[in-house]
């Protein structure tokens, strides 16, 4: 039997994070992780690029998980320009303007395989058991036990907290029937890596079209991410087509500003919806990422909300300790879910309203949101708030999100 203060069952990005913002604290984690690191099936490790906003990249660094990110590759951006396909609105943001030396990064889902698995392995009070199969687990009111299946025996490890950082498809949220608020889209992203013929010098592209948001990221060796939203009806043909078909349809949704596409990788696709649970808490237990929120990749925030997560919940851990209070404690766990309350509650609004405004193709509605975007172009403190927002800076900032270590 293994003791430890908290217990993270899942061990993508998220969890990953978590374990090593606890870590470096000196608290007693355990990461339970069914998927290696660096390994080809290990899904929050894909061909996918992260979209970091300004504020996560202060997270990282004060976690000392930065430094490593950069020297194995990321691309800021320093522009966005947010356009409606057919029509005149335009608004444009400016990491100058908002006196910052990016407004977010973009980085590659397995560089941040690669960066945390070996940060991990380094950290003396984490313990890694990767892979294991999650068997069984019980919560009581003094501690929180867990079985796993881990290189070939069953192992019981005994926690004063679990984490559930496991996903949307989230195990241990459906076996404590923790109940969920969900609605669908009716969309799907469509994500590829593609090259384009002019160089997107730092530039991200948010595209609204009649059937979703095109977004188009920078990436290193000129190349953009790709995300590319479309009904769900349509997606089974987009995926059909051969290379030159689908690059001939992207540039009729998307345009000549990055001249004609030339290459095109690895289509995958994602069906949309948004979720968020009932309860963030309970008794020995807490949700992170997207075990707790799924929201629409429209405005890049899906990761930078579970890395607030993260530091919201590692700060109250990191503070329990120092207090000498039980980790898993209703009244400590109510102070993390109170902390998040008010992001939840913007971020979701936030992404949500963009997608709903700019789907809906009724023609009073076009004519507003267009002279919406031309007013938000020309006010600049309409447009400094709605890069804050972007950036992760509005609201409380925990310790980490002011760059600050625990």
């Amino acid at each position: 039997m293994s003791e430890y203060e908290v217990l993270v069952v899942g061990g993508g990005m998220v969890g990953a994070s978590l374990a090593c913002a606890l870590g470096g604290a000196g608290i007693r984690v355990g990461v339970i992780e069914a998927v290696p690191f660096r390994s080809d099936g290990q899904p929050s490790y894909d061909d996918r690029v992260i979209a970091l906003s300004h504020g996560s990249s202060r997270i990282l660094r004060a976690m000392g998980v930065w430094p490593k990110l950069e020297k194995e590759g990321v691309t800021p951006i320093e522009r966005i320009h947010v356009s409606d396909r057919g029509r005149f609105g335009a608004a444009r943001l400016d990491c100058v303007q908002e006196r910052v030396e990016a407004l977010g990064y973009v980085v590659e889902s397995r560089v941040f395989g690669r960066v945390m698995g070996p940060m991990l392995e380094g950290i003396e009070t984490v313990d890694l058991f990767c892979p294991a199969h999650l068997k069984s687990f019980d919560l009581s009111a003094r501690r929180a036990r867990v079985l796993i299946e881990h290189e070939g025996e069953v192992k019981d490890l005994r926690a004063r907290l679990l984490v559930a950082a496991d996903g949307g498809q989230s195990v241990v949220r459906e076996q404590q029937g923790i109940k969920l608020w969900r609605a669908g889209y009716g969309q799907t992203a469509v994500i590829a890596n593609v090259t384009p013929e002019r160089p997107h010098r730092n530039v991200a592209y948010e595209r609204f079209t009649d059937t979703g948001p095109l977004a188009l990221l920078p990436m290193t060796e000129e190349r953009c991410s790709l995300v590319w939203t479309a009904r769900d009806e349509q997606v089974p043909g987009l995926l059909a087509l051969k290379d030159g078909a689908f690059l001939a349809r992207l540039q009729e949704r998307f345009g000549y500003r990055l001249g004609h596409f030339r290459t095109v990788g690895r289509r995958v696709a994602y069906p949309l919806s948004l979720m968020h649970v009932r309860e963030r808490v309970r008794q020995r237990l807490a949700i992170v990422g997207n075990a707790a929120h799924l929201l629409h990749p429209v405005a890049g925030q899906g990761f930078n909300l579970g890395l607030r997560d993260v530091a919201a919940l590692a700060e109250t851990l990191d503070r329990a300790r120092r207090n000498g209070e039980d980790p898993g404690d209703p009244a400590v766990l109510k102070r993390y879910s109170d902390a998040r309350r008010g992001d939840y509650l913007r971020t979701t609004l936030f992404t949500d309203g963009l997608v709903r405004t700019f789907s809906n193709n009724l023609f009073p509605l076009t004519v507003f949101r267009n002279a919406g975007l031309l007013a938000l172009d020309a006010l600049p403190p309409l447009k400094h708030l709605l890069a804050r927002q972007a950036m992760g800076h509005i609201g409380r900032l925990s310790r980490l999100e002011r760059g600050l270590p625990l």
